[in-house]
């Protein structure tokens, strides 16, 4: 993503739903349920994003039906660090918003990245206090068809990101000198590395350098044939300042060979920092930078 803004000159009519969707069945322990619209433009590689609105939130006042002073922020996955926000409703459990955010987010990456609408309620000692979650993967969106789909989903407590499913799993060892100001990558071995209609296949590792998300260095393994449990044992040592390690990351994508044709991506996984990692692979991140000088490994889900 390199941009993301509020948007006034989408009509918010086209997205308006009847009240008939209001009435449903409420589920037990429910905590509101949101209605958002999405559109992609593949040509402009813009997400255009609604909040329409959200319906039965708790209020603070038991019984009562307008103690809740909710807003909705809205964030593009991985990134939680920026956000795009609603306006404030005053003393309602069913706000209506009906505002248009766009987001800036290219061809190639939009299938890895997930929309997370977090719902707050503002307490009269003005703290925002979480409601609850919803999260919504854009892989599961039709984004070449340009057409704008509206949504419905039930907010959460708790969501996990996760960004596909398991391809594999592979060894990643980290390891920064402060001194040289060098991060050094080692991938040693991977594991049940998968391809559709192979199970023995010609593979490759290849290792991102990305600073505030542009692409510093990209370097790769040699191939290693036929398995699927290949064995790598290979380092690469990248210039990396320590003023940028906050806006960096390393990006590991294995890769399947193929003689003749163009290589396939098996998986891949984003080692980084708060601006692009969560789980594991921010905690190995942060473990490097607290054990400068010393290797850090890792073992680590494709997806």
């Amino acid at each position: 993503m390199v941009g993301a803004y509020a948007l006034g000159t989408i009509d918010p009519s086209l997205y308006r739903i009847s009240d008939e969707d209001d009435n449903y069945e409420i589920p037990p322990d429910h905590i509101g349920r949101i209605w958002f619209a999405v559109e992609y433009e593949r040509e402009s590689e813009k997400l255009l994003v609604t909040v329409i609105k959200t319906k039965n939130l708790p209020c603070r006042a038991f019984g009562g039906p307008n103690g809740c002073d909710p807003f909705v922020r809205i964030y593009l996955m991985p990134d939680e660090r920026r956000y795009l926000q609603s306006k404030f409703k005053k003393k309602t459990c069913n706000p209506k918003f009906e505002e248009s955010y766009v987001f800036q987010v290219s061809n190639r990456n939009i299938n890895d990245r997930i929309l997370k609408f977090s719902v707050f309620d503002v307490d009269r000692h003005k703290k925002h206090n979480v409601i609850g979650h919803a999260l919504y993967p854009l892989r599961d969106h039709d984004c070449d068809s340009n057409e704008r789909l509206v949504v419905w989903r039930d907010l959460e407590r708790e969501v996990i990101e996760t960004t596909g499913k398991q391809k594999g799993e592979l060894t990643v060892a980290l390891t920064y000198n402060n001194h040289l100001e060098r991060i050094t990558v080692g991938i040693f071995e991977g594991r049940a590395f998968v391809s559709e209609g192979s199970n023995s296949i010609d593979s490759y590792v290849k290792v991102q350098l990305v600073i505030q998300n542009k692409t510093v260095k990209s370097k790769k393994t040699e191939v290693v044939k036929k398995t699927e449990d290949p064995v790598f044992n290979e380092s690469f040592t990248f210039k990396l300042p320590m003023a940028s390690l906050d806006t960096a990351n390393i990006t590991v994508t294995a890769m399947q060979h193929q003689s003749g044709y163009k290589d396939k991506v098996i998986g891949r996984v984003t080692i980084g920092s708060f601006m692009f990692a969560r789980g594991k692979e921010l905690q190995h991140w942060n473990e490097m930078v607290s054990n400068q000088r010393e290797q850090v490994t890792y073992w680590h889900t494709l997806a």
